[in-house]
């Protein structure tokens, strides 16, 4: 594949992608949600962050290799964060930070 062959698919994904995100904008703005809707709208960034968390653990191709302290300090760190806290950001901030940290020294 050449160079502008690359690129064309590159910005025309990008473009294909922007123009859906946008379309559900545009044909969102100025209506109002159901309450069940925006109830069940809380539900997915806990869900998506369980998601990573499940194909981090549950990797078949990593299956026979566990998992490092590093990603097991991340988890429990962040684990604890949501438990005390109840805020998915913060539990996303300590959990990568003491993943790094681990990372680090290790």
């Amino acid at each position: 594949m050449s160079i502008g062959t690359g690129l064309a698919v590159v910005f025309g994904v990008g473009a294909v992608t922007y123009l859906m995100r946008a379309g559900l904008i545009l044909a969102l703005a100025g209506r109002t949600l159901p309450p069940w809707f925006m109830k069940a709208l809380r539900y997915v960034a806990p869900s998506v962050l369980a998601a990573l968390v499940v194909s981090l653990v549950a990797d078949p191709d990593q299956a026979n290799t566990g998992l490092s302290l590093a990603e097991v300090a991340g988890l429990v760190v962040a684990g604890a964060v949501i438990w005390r806290v109840r805020n998915l950001m913060m539990a996303l901030a300590a959990g990568m930070t003491a993943f790094w940290l681990v990372l680090a020294v290790a």
